[in-house]
């Protein structure tokens, strides 16, 4: 059985759908793919080129990354982690808007950045790195209205107590890439790939943009596939609803670094899928495994 066929199964007995990329971050053209060319949803997956437009600006000095800002939680855009989980204000620098946006997927911190860089720098970037299936329409608070609106509700909490009932077949515009946030696996790791080879960013952005990503808290999805002293995971997940998402580089110890990008849609809109979770770390062990290569030795 092929490697692209035991993803296959794994995806299966989850009771989900799932699309997957991987390639190593280097000059191989050697690849892992199942449906990897197919546009999916991106979720919070769409901070990764949030993060790295934030970097651009502040190469260019459009943005001081040291120069703060005081956020009111209560003026925040909803989210279970971050600023708009805190009571009082806050101050804090635009690089730790960044830092809690990719660690604990602050929504209050993306929607914040995004508001200052600008949707159309986003875009720039998106264009400048070769993504043509990759669009971005806004931010999370811009997801939180649409369903708001489709599910016929009164606030965001009303709005995903509605997706959480199975018993409900919700087709919201949040669940479709041709109305939302959308990429490919593909061009995700082509993207993670480019980033760690210091093609998007100047060296020093290019060294934060990894930090971050290597510090997100999320143990449960990739990160599980990989519980090994010395492994990193460098990832940023993307959950809403029915979608259960991760994007991230592997990097095991004097071995070139795996890009894998998986994107789940599941057949129940249950706020917990662990079932879901475990596949989408078992499937990027798989593509990982297959991957991986030795570093040359001098």
């Amino acid at each position: 059985m092929t490697a692209a066929d035991r993803i296959r199964a794994v995806f299966a007995d989850a009771g989900c759908t799932g699309r997957l990329h991987a390639r190593r971050c280097d000059d191989s053209t050697q690849e892992i793919s199942i449906g990897g060319a197919e546009r999916v949803v991106t979720a919070s997956v769409y901070k990764l080129p949030l993060l790295l437009a934030y970097c651009r600006a502040v190469d260019a000095g459009r943005i001081d990354p040291l120069s703060r800002l005081t956020v009111d939680p209560a003026d925040c855009t909803p989210g279970p982690t971050g600023l708009s989980a805190l009571h009082d204000p806050v101050t804090l620098s635009r690089r730790d808007l960044a830092t809690s946006m990719i660690t604990v997927s602050d929504n209050a911190a993306a929607d914040l950045l995004l508001g200052e860089i600008g949707l159309a720098a986003v875009h720039e970037l998106v264009e400048s790195a070769g993504l043509e299936q990759t669009r971005l329409v806004g931010g999370t608070s811009d997801v939180h209205r649409t369903l708001v609106r489709d599910t016929d509700t009164h606030d965001t909490a009303a709005a995903f107590a509605a997706l959480a009932d199975n018993d409900e077949a919700w087709t919201v515009s949040a669940y479709d890439p041709a109305y939302t946030s959308a990429t490919t696996p593909e061009e995700m790791t082509r993207l993670l790939a480019a980033l760690w080879r210091g093609e998007v960013v100047s060296d020093s952005q290019t060294e934060f943009a990894r930090s971050v990503l290597r510090r997100q808290v999320w143990p449960h999805r990739i990160a599980a596939g990989f519980p090994h002293r010395g492994v990193t995971v460098a990832g940023k997940t993307g959950t809403i609803g029915i979608i259960r998402n991760e994007v991230a580089v592997v990097e095991f110890p004097d071995e070139y670094p795996v890009a894998v990008a998986v994107f789940t849609r599941a057949a129940r809109a249950d706020p917990a899928l662990p079932a879901v979770d475990a596949a989408i770390a078992e499937a990027a062990r798989i593509a990982v495994t297959e991957l991986r290569r030795a570093l040359p030795t001098e």
